[in-house]
């Protein structure tokens, strides 16, 4: 797969598009949702990604507030599939099992 630089120094678009960071396999939408679901500040998704630089944190950070709305779509569509999934599994065969 082909990678495009971007004006982000971390950042790399592959051929479908989707924004990557740099020298690794995590998509920048995959670093939002953590900090949407989370609240997780770049110090702390350095702490759970040490492989990641925090300037490469940054500049991911950076190009979402530039691509807002594309990568709130796509992180959108991530989750109405994830549902369709879901509901599709239907109920686990743990279901019933309390904690």
């Amino acid at each position: 797969m082909s990678l495009t630089a971007t004006n982000y120094q971390h950042i790399t678009l592959r051929d479908d598009g989707m924004a990557v960071i740099a020298g690794s396999t995590m998509k920048v939408a995959e670093l939002v949702a953590e900090v949407q679901a989370y609240g997780w500040s770049p110090e702390e998704l350095h702490f759970q990604h040490p492989h990641l630089s925090l300037g490469q944190i940054h500049s991911a950070l950076a190009y979402y507030s530039d691509h807002k709305d594309t990568l709130d779509r796509e992180l959108a569509q991530a989750l109405r599939e994830a549902d369709e999934h879901r509901a599709a599994a239907g109920p686990s065969a743990f279901s019933h099992i309390r904690s």
